[in-house]
C-alpha cells in the first residue's frame, strides 16, 4: 500500500484488534479461575447448609426416604442458572435419604469428604461432600461443569459483542484521528507544490510535529544543495565566458594584424600567436568539459592500467617550454593498478600541466614513492603559505601563477582523485623552490605486479 494514511490505519487497527483479542483471552482466563473458586467455595456453603438444615429437622432416615418425591429427568445442559445446584442426603448404608428437584438418581460422586468430579450420563460434575459420622448421612452437594463453561462463554461473550460493535466506530476514528495528525505534512506539501520552480526557500519546520521534522530538514537541505549547485553553475557560466573572452579576441586580433601585414615575419609572427590562443582556448574548452563530467557523477570501468606507459603517454601530449624537462621514475615501468583509466588520466594530466604552465626551465619527476604514492615535483616558484588552502578552488589563479593559466587545474585534479577514492596533498618543496603533488591511490585501486617493461626515457 502507498498510502502512508492507509497503512498506519492497518497497522493500528489490526494492533488494537490483536490488544482487543489479547485482552478477552486474559480475561476469560483470569474469569475462568476466579469463577471456579467462587463456585466451588458456593458448593462448600451449600452442602454446609443443607447438612445443617437435615440435621436441624431430626428426621429418621426412612421416614425422609418414604417422603424424597420419585427423582425426575435430568435437566438438560442448557438449563437456567437457577437450576445449577443438585443436592443428595445418602445413608453411610447407601440409601438415599433426600435429593433436589433436579438431582440425578444415581450417586453424584462416589468418593468421602471433599472435592470431586464424577461424569454422569455424559455430563460432568463438580461435586462437594460433607460426612456426618454421628448422624450416619453424606450431604452432597453438585453442579454441571458444562453450566460453568457456559457462565464463562456467556461473560466473554458479553464483553466481545459491544468490542465487535464498537470496532467499526474505532475504525472511523482512527481514520479520521490519522488524517488530523498528518495535517501538517499535508500542509508542508501543499506549501511546496505551490512553489515556482527557481522558489528554493526553505519549508518553516516550527509547526510540523517532532516526526516529520527531520524530513522538512532534509527537504531544506536539499534545496540549499540545488541552490548551491545552480549558484554554482552560474559561476562556472561567468568564468567561463570571461575566459573564452580573451583568447578569442585576441584570436581575432592576431587574425586581423596577418591580414593587414604587408611584412611576412610579422604575419608569421601574428600566426603563431594565434596557434597559442587556439591551444589555451582548448585547454580551457577540455577542462570545463571535464569538470562538467565530475559534476555530472559520470564514472568509468576499472580496468588493469600500466602506470608507466599512462605518464609517458600524458607527459608526451603535453607541450613543453624548451627549457623543461619531465622525468620519470624506472619504478614506474614495473607498476601496474587496476583503476579507471580515464579519471586517473585526468588526475596526472592536469598535474602535469599546472607544473609546466609555471616553469620556464627546469625539470618535473614524476616519481613512485611504494605501492601507493605517486609523486610529482617541478622547479616553479611554488605556491605562497597562504594560498595553499585555496589553491583548489575552482578559477583560482595564485599570485604567482602564469598568466595563461585558468585556475581549474588543481580543482580538476582535486575532484578526480576524490572520485578514484584516492587522495592528493599539495605542498611546497623543502629542497628548493617548488611544488611537490601526491596522491595516495585508495584500496579501490590494486597493485599489479609487473617486470616487462624498460626504462621510461626523460620528455624534453
Amino acid at each position: 500500500m502507498k498510502s502512508l494514511r492507509g497503512r498506519l490505519f492497518l497497522i493500528l487497527l489490526a494492533a488494537t484488534g490483536v490488544i482487543w483479542l489479547c485482552a478477552i483471552a486474559w480475561i476469560s482466563i483470569g474469569s475462568r479461575s476466579e469463577l471456579e473458586h467462587v463456585l466451588d467455595a458456593r458448593l462448600q456453603e451449600a452442602a454446609r447448609m443443607v447438612h445443617s438444615l437435615a440435621m436441624a429437622t431430626g428426621a429418621d432416615d426412612a421416614t425422609a426416604s418414604e417422603r424424597a418425591p420419585p427423582a425426575p429427568a435430568l435437566l438438560p445442559s442448557d438449563a437456567g442458572y437457577e437450576r445449577q445446584l443438585s443436592c443428595q442426603i445418602w445413608a453411610f448404608d447407601g440409601r438415599l435419604i433426600a435429593r433436589s428437584s433436579g438431582a440425578p438418581n444415581e450417586a453424584l460422586t462416589g468418593e468421602s469428604a471433599g472435592f470431586s468430579n464424577r461424569q454422569i450420563k455424559g455430563e460432568t460434575w463438580r461435586v462437594y461432600t460433607i460426612e456426618d459420622p454421628a448422624k450416619g448421612v453424606r450431604v452432597v452437594v453438585g453442579d454441571r461443569i458444562g453450566l460453568r463453561d457456559r457462565l464463562v462463554h456467556d461473560l466473554v461473550a458479553g464483553l466481545a459483542a459491544p468490542a465487535l460493535l464498537a470496532f467499526p466506530l474505532l475504525g472511523l476514528l482512527i481514520w479520521l484521528c490519522l488524517g488530523q495528525g498528518l495535517r501538517p505534512l499535508s500542509k508542508a506539501a501543499e506549501d511546496i507544490a505551490s512553489r515556482e520552480g527557481d522558489d528554493m526557500r526553505p519549508v518553516a519546520p516550527k509547526e510540523a510535529p517532532s516526526e516529520i521534522q527531520p524530513l522538512i530538514g532534509a527537504l531544506n537541505g536539499l534545496f540549499a544543495k540545488v541552490e548551491a549547485a545552480r549558484a554554482h553553475e552560474r559561476e562556472i557560466t561567468a568564468f567561463a565566458a570571461h575566459e573564452l573572452r580573451t583568447p578569442l579576441a585576441g584570436l581575432k586580433t592576431q587574425a586581423q594584424v596577418a591580414l593587414a601585414a604587408g611584412d611576412g615575419d610579422l604575419r608569421e609572427k601574428a600566426l603563431r600567436q594565434i596557434i597559442v590562443s587556439v591551444d589555451r582556448t582548448s585547454r580551457l574548452v577540455r577542462q570545463l568539459l571535464a569538470l562538467a563530467r565530475l559534476d555530472a557523477g559520470a564514472a568509468g570501468t576499472p580496468a588493469e592500467t600500466g602506470l608507466g606507459a599512462l605518464i609517458r603517454d600524458l607527459v608526451e601530449a603535453v607541450p613543453h617550454p624548451p627549457g623543461v624537462v619531465t622525468l620519470i621514475d624506472p619504478d614506474f615501468a614495473r607498476s601496474e593498478r587496476q583503476v579507471d583509466r580515464d579519471t586517473l588520466s585526468l588526475v596526472l594530466r592536469n598535474l602535469q600541466e599546472n607544473a609546466v604552465q609555471n616553469m620556464t626551465d627546469g625539470t618535473i619527476h614524476w616519481r613512485l614513492r611504494g605501492e601507493d604514492q605517486l609523486v610529482i615535483e617541478d622547479e616553479g616558484p611554488g605556491i605562497p603559505v597562504e594560498e595553499l588552502g585555496l589553491v583548489r578552488q575552482r578559477f583560482y589563479r595564485g599570485r604567482k601563477a602564469a598568466g595563461s593559466g585558468s585556475g581549474l587545474g588543481l580543482a580538476i585534479a582535486d575532484a578526480a582523485t576524490r572520485r578514484l577514492g584516492a587522495t592528493l596533498a599539495i605542498a611546497n618543496r623543502t629542497d628548493r623552490t617548488g611544488v611537490r603533488a601526491v596522491i595516495e591511490l585508495g584500496r579501490e585501486t590494486n597493485p599489479i605486479s609487473r617486470n616487462d617493461e624498460g626504462p621510461l626515457r626523460p620528455r624534453r
